[in-house]
């Protein structure tokens, strides 16, 4: 297609390789060093498609885009930048831009933008982000690498959108800063961003925590409780951990995805709701579809846009970036000379395999604050402190001689973790007796091959209550299976 393209980047070098490479594209170049002449070949009606750096000598190429949007509505702007963080791209696409490209970039992929951008120009975007440039230190979403570049031009693609997003990613990888992200610059910013952890909440209580309840509902439930699909109301519901959804809850969730509706626990009549939809995983939610464990109508409800984190060790060139990040915040507030890690001691750091990926980084960093007085941490101290590290079970690594009580507290102290500066629902002590009971007396019918009077024996119950707690926990009975 030919075109007339426009290009300001104060880089001869950059100018050089763009006028041959648009040009060997049968395009028209005219490109420049500086921001106010390129101004001037817009406000002519010159040209078809604008290509700028964002740091030029006499004005920032971020600030400069409004301008050009205002005096040519329907002119595509492609931004290019080294200033490769989340925030450049939020900015770039909130204010007008086609695209954004961060430096350095193919120009195989810069020619295919072009030729995007000119055959079906963009709808139209009014300008309405802005936000400091100190802002972009508040952004814990650190990293320069390709990987990292890719899923800051997706996320500023989102930013204007309600699309519901499903976030892969191995456990550590920061799927929560990015749906934080989301939210936080988002159409929703000024809503609730609620988060919901399934594995941390025990399966026969996901319901409640969802959808509320209401009082009398079940025993225990002496008052209406609300569920985080109305705390959420007009803003985002992050649901992480969906792999460990139970099926009846999946059901439930698919029909308001459908519906746009749902009722509380106990409850009559329907609610309306106006959520936007953020879940995350670090499971194969396809291979658990293969296995009917996960609904498959609901994942593709879900995987609107599939969004994937790469773990730590796929983005090695981040570390030292990260490593500064962390820095800053283990340091923040003290009056002790600025620590730093030597050169050979962030190599070491690139090599390791980080199975914890940045969190495990994270804390790697606050310890090494927080124990060596050194103002410079040497590659001694950082293989000091990684060789025990391999060697370290993972937190929810379950010891072998746990106890039944161990195990309890560990999974209720999960729950009360999933409540951040609040408490869970009202009721707590019948729901938690209902999610021990139903283990309980399966595994004694399974012992006792079904038979229900060995089984009130086993577990010291009359035959009466026995059969009445079978039906309502709707236990399957099965005679003879040994």
């Amino acid at each position: 297609m030919v075109g007339t393209i426009l290009v300001a980047d104060d880089d001869q070098g950059i100018r050089t390789v763009l006028d041959q490479a648009l040009g060997r594209a049968n395009y028209t170049v005219r490109s420049t060093g500086n921001a106010a002449t390129l101004y001037n070949w817009v406000l002519e009606g010159s040209g078809d498609l604008v290509l700028t750096d964002v740091v030029m000598p006499d004005e920032n190429g971020l600030d400069l885009l409004p301008r050009l949007k205002k005096v040519r509505p329907e002119l595509p702007v492609i931004v290019m930048s080294a200033q490769n963080t989340l925030l450049t791209a939020i900015k770039a696409t909130e204010r007008g831009a086609y695209d954004y490209l961060p430096k350095p970039f193919d120009l195989k992929e810069l020619l295919q933008v072009v030729e995007r951008a000119l055959s079906k120009p963009k709808k139209v975007r009014s300008p309405g982000f802005d936000a400091d440039e100190d802002e972009d230190t508040k952004i814990p979403l650190i990293g320069r690498s390709p990987a990292m570049q890719e899923i800051y031009r997706v996320l500023a693609r989102l930013m204007g959108t309600d699309l519901t997003v499903m976030i892969t990613g191995e456990s550590g990888t920061g799927k929560e800063l990015v749906a934080r992200a989301l939210h936080e610059y988002g159409k929703r910013k000024n809503g609730p961003f609620v988060p919901i952890n399934m594995a941390a909440i025990p399966k026969e209580l996901i319901e409640s925590e969802l959808f509320g309840h209401e009082k009398g509902a079940f025993t225990g439930a002496d008052s209406r409780a609300v569920g985080r699909f109305e705390q959420a109301q007009g803003g985002t519901l992050f649901l992480d951990e969906i792999g460990d959804m139970p099926l009846e809850a999946q059901t439930r969730l698919l029909r308001v995805l459908q519906q746009g509706e749902y009722t509380t626990v106990g409850g009559r009549t329907a609610m309306k709701t106006d959520v936007r939809i953020i879940a995350a995983t670090n499971r194969d939610l396809r291979q658990f579809v293969r296995q009917g464990l996960f609904r498959e109508d609901l994942f593709y409800r879900l995987n609107v846009v599939p969004l994937r984190l790469p773990p730590l060790r796929e983005r090695t060139e981040d570390v030292p970036d990260l490593v500064r990040h962390f820095l800053a915040l283990a340091q923040e507030g003290q009056e002790h000379p600025v620590k730093s890690i030597d050169k050979d001691a962030l190599e070491l750091l690139k090599k390791h395999k980080w199975p914890g990926n940045v969190r495990e980084l994270e804390n790697l960093v606050q310890r090494l604050v927080a124990l060596y007085s050194e103002e410079v941490i040497d590659a001694k101290v950082v293989a000091m402190e990684l060789q025990p590290i391999a060697n370290t079970p993972t937190p929810d690594a379950v010891p072998n001689d746990e106890s039944l009580s161990d195990a309890i507290e560990r999974h209720i102290a999960k729950y009360f973790a999933a409540h951040p500066g609040s408490l869970p629902p009202p009721g707590l002590y019948e729901r938690v007796l209902r999610e021990m009971e139903r283990p309980l007396i399966t595994l004694s019918l399974d012992a006792t091959n079904g038979n229900q009077i060995r089984t009130a024996e086993l577990l010291g119950l009359n035959r009466n209550t026995l059969r009445k707690k079978i039906r309502e926990l709707d236990i399957q009975v099965v005679r003879g299976i040994k």
